[in-house]
């Protein structure tokens, strides 16, 4: 293998990049889980935590990825046999509904064609159909990090109470926490699902359930088999500084440094930040002359870029490439846009310098592989940085 000089540049849409200050923390020695050190800390980032969900709620923290997290979520509230409306917005909301199925619910998918968000108005209409209140949630993604889109989830919100109708409103912000606008309390949401390696800036192997006094009362009649992710015995226990099995001792340091990180900045200036980084990419895509597979502006991902490739070639081919050439790695389109599509990652732990770089590698790399493009991609993106700064 060829020594390659200088970091690598992991640009997919998470995991995302780790601090120093948090690598830091996450290394500090373990310590005793049953102690007091340990309840300190325990106590601290269970409080640290909530500001970032915006909410008062218990936030259940799990050894897990997001999908353990979509789980836990359905599997403390639900019945076999429950009726959960879904809409597909990409890969994971796929995915999220392939998993209900597998618990035994019933999952009913209202078609999307990966290129929007949620739409309220169809989620409003089915929920005036279901007289007989069958449907017992709705659950939706806010951020689809398979297509760069970010559904306006207050919209759903008031389509559930337009319909007047009692489903429980899950919502996965795996990919939108801590990066894009998310208010789990005002928009009433019931539980909300994140992980750690997106916006929270850790590795990946926290998951985590935000949630609200209406999925607690329906916790009290759900009946699926559960033992691991069962949210009694956690928020029990988190209540005086404790876990109900071995915790991730460094993860949680992790998290506790993530979460002052996020404060010192201000969560309003950590999601303006994005914003910004957000639109310098999508004109560097458009004078490029390529296409940005979010088709409305009021849904574009301050998160993520999906970007359409040329007809004719291959977006794994010109990942390869780049990855090759310049030690970039590029996010890979998903399911049914894949190979068409590429994602570049500007989350997390990002400035001005990092976003330039990834921009140039991007450009540099339709040259290389012959990718039919104009130039002055990452130069459009410069002058908005500048201009905007």
């Amino acid at each position: 293998m060829t020594y390659k000089s200088g970091p690598h540049f992991l640009q997919i849409p998470g995991p995302s990049h780790v601090p120093g200050r948090i690598l830091s923390a996450i290394g500090q020695p373990t310590i005793d889980h049953r102690g007091p050190e340990f309840q300190t800390l325990a106590n601290e980032v269970l409080a640290k935590v909530k500001p970032i969900f915006q909410t008062e709620c218990p936030v259940v923290i799990l050894p897990s990825s997001g999908t353990g997290a979509w789980e836990a979520a359905l599997v403390n509230t639900m019945n076999v046999g429950d009726k959960v409306l879904m809409f597909e917005t990409g890969q994971f909301s796929s995915l999220w509904a392939e998993l209900a199925t597998r618990l035994g619910l019933q999952p009913e998918v209202i078609s999307g064609d990966w290129r929007h968000g949620v739409d309220a108005a169809a989620i409003e209409a089915r929920l005036l159909e279901d007289k007989g209140h069958e449907i017992k949630a709705v659950c939706v993604v806010h951020n689809e990090t398979s297509t760069g889109v970010t559904s306006q989830i207050q919209k759903v919100r008031k389509a559930i109470d337009a319909a007047n109708h009692p489903a429980l409103f899950m919502v996965d912000s795996i990919s939108g926490l801590a990066s894009a606008e998310y208010k789990h309390d005002e928009w009433g949401v019931d539980v909300t699902v994140s992980g750690s390696q997106k916006g929270l800036m850790l590795p990946p192997g926290l998951g985590f359930n935000a949630v609200g006094p209406k999925a607690l009362k329906a916790n009290e009649n759900a009946r699926i088999n559960r033992s691991y992710w069962d949210w009694n015995s956690q928020i029990g226990m988190n209540a005086d500084g404790w876990f109900p099995y071995t915790p991730s001792t460094n993860l949680l340091y992790g998290l506790n440094e993530a979460c002052d990180m996020l404060m010192e900045e201000g969560l309003d200036n950590v999601f303006a930040r994005h914003e910004r980084f957000a639109e310098a990419t999508r004109r560097a895509v458009r004078t490029w002359g390529l296409e940005v597979l979010c088709q409305s502006a009021d849904e574009y991902s301050p998160v993520l870029t999906a970007v359409v490739m040329p007809e004719g070639h291959s977006a794994d081919s010109y990942r390869a490439t780049v990855l090759d050439k310049f030690d970039m790695s590029l996010g890979s389109g998903l399911g049914k846009v894949k190979d068409t599509v590429f994602r570049i990652g500007h989350l997390g732990y990002f400035n001005d310098l990092m976003l330039m770089g990834t921009l140039s590698g991007v450009e540099m790399g339709f040259a290389v592989a012959g990718v039919p493009h104009k130039k002055g991609g990452a130069q459009a993106a410069m002058e908005y940085l500048t201009g905007n700064a």
